[in-house]
């Protein structure tokens, strides 16, 4: 079994000294460019890859960005990652993952780890955090940026759209296409800054339009996932039938309301139109395709690891709150009454 090549074997080969090597490797002191050519082309013949640990302790950088996310296989969690990752390429930094499951004690865990292997940065993505979260991460002074639903209640680093106004335009939208009893289904305890938000947009566009609030059409649930969208709207569709559309502010919740509504006899969209929030890849593929509210959550990923390198490199950022613009995106799970 051969032994890894390491600098010295380069040096060997190249016909210089080590510390040489190591400052074309790193780029850290200047060499002439037939000595730099002839150190690459050893290093491409033998496949020598250089010790991270090594490299950092010459150029003080470990190129490495922590990234917390709740769940890996995660819709939006994965169309974030996509953004994050490339951007983080863009300007040679690694991505380091750590997978939390939404546990809180996890999370901490997760900082802990991500300190030790010497990140320069964390993005936190996160459901909610906390006071906890916030004041030990700055305590650690690494440079955080965070995606999360209640973000803006901390003075961090974050990017998001305007939910309110995105909640709004969907609810005016269904309304102009004629519906005016339009079953909400909002993925936040009633008491969480997301859940309000969310609300405060609906219940504007419907006072706008002339219409009253009917307390019966809103729906608070603890998660937004696919069971939670198909549980309520069946449960309630088994009793009755007081709503022309449906609302829901995840398109997993929309497409399980899609699914109670086909399973109980109603066609989507010409009984009841549905519509929902995201932009998620599986929004398009379903059938019928979902309207949606369209994050940009590619951008939004990119965004946030762009506002960590800058904070690494001490670069001036010209606000803490990002608000990226969403988009409606009309498809076909809703109709025209």
């Amino acid at each position: 079994m051969k032994r890894p090549v390491t600098i010295k074997d380069v040096a060997k080969q190249a016909g210089v000294s080590i510390s040489t090597v190591s400052r074309v490797i790193n780029n850290s002191k200047p060499v002439t460019d037939e000595v730099k050519q002839k150190v690459l082309k050893v290093i491409k013949k033998t496949g020598y890859i250089p010790n991270p640990l090594a490299r950092s302790l010459v150029t003080k950088k470990s190129q490495l960005i922590g990234v917390i996310v709740p769940e890996v296989s995660d819709y939006i969690v994965n169309e974030m990652l996509n953004g994050i990752e490339e951007v983080a390429k863009m300007y040679d930094y690694e991505i380091l993952l750590a997978n939390t499951y939404s546990d809180k004690e996890q999370e901490l865990k997760s900082i802990n780890l991500l300190r030790a292997k010497q990140v320069e940065g964390i993005l936190m993505i996160s459901p909610n955090i906390d006071k906890e979260q916030v004041e030990y991460l700055n305590n650690c002074l690494i440079p955080t940026t965070y995606i999360s639903k209640n973000a803006k209640e901390f003075d961090v680093y974050t990017v998001s759209i305007d939910n309110e106004q995105a909640t709004y335009d969907m609810t005016k939208y269904l309304i102009n296409k004629g519906h005016k009893n339009i079953l909400f289904l909002i993925d936040n305890d009633k008491e969480d800054i997301f859940a309000k938000e969310k609300f405060s947009g609906y219940k504007k566009a419907l006072y706008e339009s002339g219409l009253s609030l009917d307390e019966n059409l809103i729906k608070y649930l603890t998660d937004s996932y696919y069971e939670d969208g198909y549980d309520i709207v069946k449960s309630i569709l088994e009793k009755d039938n007081n709503f022309d559309s449906i609302f829901a502010t995840s398109d997993e919740l929309a497409i399980g309301a899609m699914n109670a509504c086909f399973d109980l006899g109603y066609d989507v969209p010409k009984d009841i139109s549905v519509a929902g929030f995201d932009g998620i890849k599986i929004s398009r593929m379903y059938r019928p395709k979902l309207t949606t509210v369209d994050q940009p959550l590619y951008d939004i990923g990119a965004v946030a690891i762009r506002m960590i390198i800058k904070l690494i490199n001490q670069e001036a950022l010209k606000e803490k709150r990002v608000e990226l613009p969403h988009t409606i995106k009309e498809r076909e799970s809703v109709l025209e009454r």
